[in-house]
């Protein structure tokens, strides 16, 4: 069973005509979902090119395993069966048939630099803004203005329930977060992206150091029948009581990346943080560093 943004790749792929180079493909889905789209099916991050979509990268993998897209390493291209399904995207398919018209003559390097002046932001991890903006001075200078910089050394905290990885990693880019730390005991998820490797693997991307301190976390079997504000709080008295107090050498070594010059996010799933450990974890540090520090919860 598709999820209905797979679907919409499938139809925006037959829409510019079946098959598109795997950076023409990047860029066309980004304006379609920051200027069509009334809600976006993918959300993207300032990287290598420009701004990409870690998750529409995973979808394509399944629609290649699915027999919807051929399997391609440099392009997108629809199959027969994938066809099929992308003739049943319903009203939308109107909107992308119009998108591609306007879109017909703008490829290659052309594209690229329209993007990265209409949308700078995700310009500002580029390799080739340099060569691609060459005498456009007033693009390249929009994108520095908005390249995100290392915050103050500090802490912050966030969780990623209801966010995309895309939506995640940008608030960590905009917060100026430079290390990740996960304080989950088992990180693993059935939400793309924030498992381990993946979640890893997009920070490193980003430029945002990933580290993983499971001592910190709290076993699974003891978050089990948390239905109101009480339960949370009764289980997180007894972590800082019981739990947190052993934890001097983890505890220690965030010190140490903040000392260094760090602004460590702390992080785990729920987006509520007083419905989550990671708190607790902040108010220890924050009792360590003084009044003067107090953590952001983003």
């Amino acid at each position: 069973m598709l999820f209905e943004r797979q679907k919409r790749l499938l139809a925006l792929t037959d829409a510019l005509g079946g098959s598109v180079g795997n950076l023409d493909f990047q860029k066309l889905l980004f304006l379609f979902c920051k200027e069509v789209e009334d809600s976006p099916s993918f959300d993207f991050v300032p990287y290598r090119f420009g701004g990409f979509s870690f998750t529409s990268y995973a979808d394509k993998r399944k629609l290649v395993a699915n027999g919807m897209l051929a399997d391609e390493e440099r392009s997108w291209k629809i199959t027969p069966t994938g066809r099929a399904t992308a003739a049943k995207a319903g009203t939308i398919r109107i909107k992308m048939d119009l998108f591609a018209r306007r879109q017909k003559h703008l490829r290659g390097d052309a594209l690229v630099a329209e993007v990265y002046r209409r949308h700078p932001w995700y310009a500002t991890r580029s390799e080739m803004a340099e060569r691609i903006l060459a005498g456009d001075s007033e693009t390249l200078a929009a994108i520095t203005a908005v390249r995100p910089v290392a915050g103050q050394p500090g802490i912050c905290t966030i969780g990623y329930e209801g966010r995309s990885l895309e939506d995640y990693l940008n608030r960590l880019l905009r917060q100026g977060a430079t290390l990740l730390c996960d304080v989950r005991r088992n990180p693993l998820s059935r939400k793309y992206g924030f498992s381990k490797s993946t979640l890893a693997r997009g920070c490193e991307g980003v430029g945002i150091r990933y580290e993983h301190l499971p001592e910190l976390g709290i076993a699974s079997e003891e978050r089990r029948e948390l239905n109101t504000q009480t339960d949370y709080d009764e289980l997180f008295a007894v972590y800082e009581r019981e739990s947190l107090p052993k934890q001097t050498s983890a505890l220690s070594l965030i010190r140490s990346w903040v000392a260094s010059g760090q602004r460590v996010a702390l992080t785990c799933y729920e987006h509520l943080p007083h419905q989550c450990h990671r708190h607790c974890v902040a108010r220890a540090l924050e009792r360590d560093f003084g009044p003067t520090f107090t953590p952001t919860h983003l």
